[in-house]
């Protein structure tokens, strides 16, 4: 993980406390790509103690941004909202005191259940309480450096009527022409809309910097030294660059080491993910569905300039099983360290030894019973050890499969024993076949593995009954009522014995 590596070595004979800040507006409600963040900031940090040196990541909510568009799960009734800052929209549900607060308490639940530490604060109190008032100061009284600074990065020109700064005019951010400042009395002159002069204080939240602004200022006065942003902060000539300027002739400050990081899209989307218009997937889905060990596997497998890909279905049970199959075998140091960065903080794991496509196929064969399933997997040669050894942690993990299946899973990957069958709906030939391969098993050792049924069921293959394919629909149709389903001979050896010979006898 050379990226990671080369931050740590940054910071090697640095003896203060590293800061790394993430942070987003909670427009809207947070989605995977939101998840990249805090993890990347999070694996920074461990990164970071591990090597020694003291680290704290902070997570800054832009509570303070004003609603400038009404998402797509809201009504239309709140378009009576826009230009008020975030945290004084009212909430849909009485749970939360805001609209920003509804955004942002679950992500943070999301975190908390990944092992994610940050100390979080929140730009509306920062504001309110004074803290901004350096940068404010410093802002406007270098502010034909920062203008120039935004124009000659940007490549573009900002007209006379650019402010550096946003006035809260009857509970609304408004952008309105600086005039003056008077710093020992802490207030500002300003012209409104309709050109007439204003004094507000700018010491008591009624003064917002504006953001190309507040992001270098942040960074001077919290401390940041290290900040993931998506890509689209990082383009040439973009905000990340303009800060790195404003933070040097403004605030007289180095730039953060940069992270920038790219979007995690749906496979099959071109567009990335936005919490406004509700095409992401949501965050807490995301962590009730897949351990907190797979979550950050996902996004810490590759590196941040590359562009990830988020699949509910089939990729999810692939990516599970990948992260177990390091987990077990790592291949090298690269392997030790994301394993490191995937568990470490976390109390108990919640990835069993047995792969979780293997869970989600003896889970529905006991008909989604957590108990049954473990009777089921202990039965198994294979498996059997483990249950002993890693029970708890395989019902954590059987959580994730019940939730995934109800939730997610496609049609594909979902059975259900069936409760009846109907002979009838058979042909002599199948049900002939059906009956000797009943027999068959009816005289199988009791230890009798997936293997063993397999090639019971591959014994016919020349027997004239039925075609190599109608051997195996066949089974599936008599047991879940499909022409598919989970591989042949090991979902037979799964199945009580009695249970299994009565319905191939089509008597239950």
């Amino acid at each position: 993980m050379k990226w990671l590596n080369d931050i740590v070595n940054t910071f090697q004979d640095t003896n203060k406390e590293i800061l790394v800040s993430s942070g987003a507006s909670p427009s809207g409600v947070y989605h995977v790509g939101h998840l990249r963040e805090i993890v990347i900031a999070d694996a920074v940090v461990r990164a970071l103690k591990q090597a020694g040196i003291r680290a704290r990541h902070v997570h800054v909510s832009d509570n303070l941004d004003a609603f400038r568009k009404v998402p797509v799960n809201l009504p239309a009734s709140y378009e009576q909202y826009l230009g008020m800052p975030l945290y004084t929209v009212p909430s849909p549900d009485d749970r939360y005191g805001s609209w920003g607060d509804f955004c942002l308490k679950p992500f943070l639940d999301s975190a908390n259940k990944i092992g994610v530490t940050m100390d979080v604060i929140y730009a509306s109190d920062k504001y309110r309480s004074g803290f901004f008032v350096p940068a404010i100061e410093r802002s406007l009284s270098r502010i034909d450096k920062a203008k120039s600074a935004i124009q000659e990065v940007s490549g573009r020109q900002l007209d006379d009527q650019w402010s550096p700064i946003q006035i809260m005019e009857h509970g609304r951010l408004k952008n309105r022409r600086f005039i003056s400042m008077d710093s020992d009395a802490k207030t500002i002159t300003y012209r409104s809309h309709d050109d007439s002069e204003h004094t507000v204080r700018y010491d008591d939240g009624q003064v917002k910097l504006d953001w190309r602004l507040d992001w270098p200022g942040r960074w001077w006065l919290l401390g940041v030294d290290v900040e993931p942003f998506g890509r689209d902060h990082a383009t040439k000539g973009g905000s990340y660059d303009t800060g790195k300027r404003i933070a040097r002739e403004v605030y007289d400050i180095d730039a953060p080491v940069p992270v920038p990081y790219d979007f995690i899209n749906r496979t099959g989307d071109t567009k990335k993910m936005s919490a406004s218009k509700g095409t992401g997937v949501n965050a807490h889905d995301v962590v009730d569905m897949l351990p907190p060990e797979v979550v950050r596997y996902f996004m810490l497998r590759y590196s941040p300039a590359k562009r990830l890909y988020f699949d509910e279905t089939d990729s999810l049970v692939r990516l599970v099983d990948e992260f177990a199959t390091m987990k077990q075998h790592p291949q090298n140091e690269l392997d030790e360290q994301l394993l490191f960065l995937c568990t470490d903080g976390l109390s108990h794991p919640a990835v069993s030894s047995i792969p979780f496509s293997h869970l989600v196929i003896s889970y529905q064969a006991a008909l989604c019973d957590m108990a049954k399933t473990i009777e089921i997997l202990r039965r198994s040669p294979e498996y059997a050890r483990i249950v002993d050894e890693e029970e708890a942690v395989i019902i954590t993990e059987l959580g994730y499969v019940s939730r995934w299946l109800e939730k997610w899973a496609p049609e594909s990957l979902k059975f259900r024993l069936a409760d009846e069958v109907r002979p009838d709906e058979f042909s002599p030939e199948q049900k002939e076949y059906l009956r000797r391969l009943a027999d068959d098993i009816a005289e199988a050792p009791a230890e009798a593995d997936g293997n063993w049924f397999h090639q019971a069921i591959y014994a016919y293959k020349e027997s004239g009954l039925l075609s190599p394919r109608e051997l195996f629909t066949t089974i599936y149709r008599v047991l879940i009522g499909k022409d598919s389903g989970p591989r042949a001979g090991w979902f037979l050896s799964i199945l009580p014995r009695d249970w299994l010979i009565e319905r191939l006898r089509l008597m239950k």
